[in-house]
């Protein structure tokens, strides 16, 4: 239980008894008393001095064993000693306010708790520490520049001179490039960061809901020789290189004059058409069916992974099929090789297989990535001042426009409704 404010050490000290009084981070042993003064556990307390603390204030953190009970408990005591409770992104905004951390920082602790995936989580951290701040001011510092230049050569032209016109082009065009590199690893890192949703279609018994078994790595859907088994959509998640992957398992796609075998196929054809990626499972080893060139060919154009199963008992469908699956695999959703196979193409399908550096600084959230557009347009006008021969001055609002617009990545020019927009996603006790 975190307290943060002027009045920690003191509203603590009617929850918290110990021998000795509490130090400045030093883990101090004690009893925990409710709001009636009885004792409900004995656990630890840990002060932190401003401003060398999380949040820059007075902070007391009452480590209490895991019961719901406890907490609860402990909760209460510390509510009718004085505290209240946090609101939404609380104690994170206030370690904004007093310069702890930026707000991309901030922002990337939303990230960390909203992690669903090993890579998620690796890019969360890399803004956390600081890094996108880094980069995101130094390319305001090489704007700032300029404008001063500018500024005093507005002010004092017969003692200043303008800047030349190269050198603006060069920074212009510098941070420009810059931006661009953040926007395409936004648009790539994207979906590695959030994952990707992955259909598995294709007609009845061909072996989609094995291939989900085998996916996973669990007996997750039922299997039978049954055509018309999966009635619902399924919906799973597993990773590949650390990237999440949503999949859903379908009903199959055929014709039917039974009517909730029809609302089945009407869900599945829905969320194949939502899904980032379908993977089209054929059985191979027969001749194509109407069913099986149907799939096929509403599928064709977009991004999807084609598996002709059973080939451990023939080949027939695969050997016919046409010129736009050329690339499909074939092999047995029961074999491994198959399975990597699978995993490898769908990777390439969702993320064109590239591995993108979450380590480095990078756009995480929509409004960051709209913060540097708003940016990048004013460079461009920037560039078309410069391009048509204008006075350089002219260049001062397109410059402080992108300044502006950048700064409101890392908080240097938040409003207080940005920040209420922001702080509003997290959690309570964040």
């Amino acid at each position: 239980m975190r307290c943060s404010g002027p009045d920690a050490r003191a509203i603590a000290a009617r929850v918290f008894r110990s021998r000795e009084p509490l130090r400045d981070r030093v883990v101090t042993y004690g009893e925990i008393v409710d709001v009636a003064g009885d004792v409900i556990d004995r656990g630890l307390a840990v002060a932190m001095d401003a401003p060398r603390s999380v949040t820059g204030e007075q902070v007391v953190e009452l480590h209490v064993h895991g019961s719901p009970v406890l907490a609860r408990e402990t909760l209460r005591a510390l509510l009718h000693a004085g505290a209240r409770s946090a609101t939404p992104g609380e104690f994170t905004r206030r370690a904004y306010v007093n310069g702890k951390i930026d707000l991309s920082s901030a922002e990337a602790v939303a990230e960390v708790i909203d992690a669903e995936s090993r890579a998620a989580a690796r890019a969360a951290q890399a803004n956390l520490t600081g890094g996108l701040r880094a980069a995101i001011d130094a390319m305001r510092e090489r704007l700032a520049r300029v404008l001063e230049e500018l500024a005093g050569a507005i002010d004092y032209p017969d003692e200043v001179p303008e800047p030349s016109r190269t050198r603006v082009r060069d920074v212009v065009d510098g941070v420009d490039a810059d931006l661009g590199a953040l926007v395409r690893d936004w648009e790539r890192g994207r979906r590695v960061r959030e994952g990707v949703s992955l259909a598995i279609a294709g007609p009845p018994n061909a072996g989609k809901s094995s291939l989900l078994n085998a996916l996973l790595g669990e007996e997750r859907a039922i299997v039978s020789d049954v055509a018309g088994t999966t009635r619902d959509v399924i919906e799973e998640t597993f990773e590949i290189d650390g990237v999440a992957v949503r999949v859903l398992d379908t009903a199959g796609l055929h014709a039917s004059d039974d009517a909730i075998e029809r609302i089945a196929v009407e869900r599945a054809r829905r969320a194949l058409a939502g899904a980032a990626i379908a993977l089209v499972v054929i059985d191979g080893s027969r001749a194509l069916d109407a069913a099986a060139c149907s799939v096929l060919a509403d599928t064709r154009g977009r991004p999807r992974v084609v598996l002709f199963n059973k080939r451990d008992l023939g080949t027939e469908g695969y050997d016919a099929r046409g010129s736009a699956e050329r690339d499909a695999l074939s092999g047995s959703v029961y074999q491994t090789a198959t399975i990597d196979a699978v995993r490898h193409a769908i990777a390439l399908a969702g993320w064109h297989g590239d591995t993108v550096d979450l380590a480095r600084p990078h756009l995480a959230s929509a409004r960051q990535a709209d913060a540097v557009a708003r940016a990048r347009e004013a460079l461009a006008h920037a560039g078309a001042v410069l391009g048509a021969d204008d006075p350089v001055d002219l260049l001062a609002p397109d410059l402080l426009a992108a300044v502006a617009a950048l700064g409101e990545i890392t908080g240097a020019a938040a409003t207080e409704a940005l920040l209420d927009g922001i702080f509003a996603r997290f959690c309570i006790g964040k």
